[in-house]
């Protein structure tokens, strides 16, 4: 069993839960990607999927496609130091990523509101074609007073 409660430093010493599907580097069934964030507040991350990770055969799915430019536009978000949740995620798929091909994600911060954050993200093969772009609002968490 993977313990939920035990943490990594993943990008700039952010602490992220190693059991994370996403980016988790004690996940097993995980996609374990590895972020990291530029000056300019970019995340990002290079990786290769396998047929494991495909819908119809030779194609990547497209709720992991949506899951990669989740987490990058997420570490992107965590970079700035606020905890927050994504409230709103939109996609645009513009051409399938194939299984075995070397994909690039990165996600950045467009604007912030006072608990609104919007971003932007983009998986792009190595020529630089765009498989799929999303912009999501990210909801800054406030705890609730007892």
């Amino acid at each position: 069993m993977i313990s939920a409660t035990r943490t990594r430093s993943a990008v700039d010493g952010m602490q992220f839960q190693t059991s994370c599907f996403a980016c988790g580097s004690d996940n097993p069934r995980g996609l374990q990607l590895k972020f990291r964030v530029d000056p300019d507040g970019t995340a990002m991350a290079s990786l290769v999927l396998g047929s494991e990770w495909e819908g119809p055969r030779g194609i990547v799915h497209g709720g992991i496609v949506t899951t990669l430019l989740d987490e990058a536009m997420a570490k992107a978000v965590a970079a700035t130091g606020c905890k927050t949740m994504t409230a709103e995620l939109r996609v645009r798929f513009r051409q399938y990523a194939e299984t075995g091909e070397r994909l690039q994600v990165r996600g950045w911060v467009v604007r912030r509101r006072t608990r609104l954050i919007e971003t932007e993200a983009l998986l792009v093969a190595t020529d630089g074609s765009e498989r799929a772009h999303a912009w999501a609002k990210f909801l800054v968490v406030v705890k609730p007073q007892p």
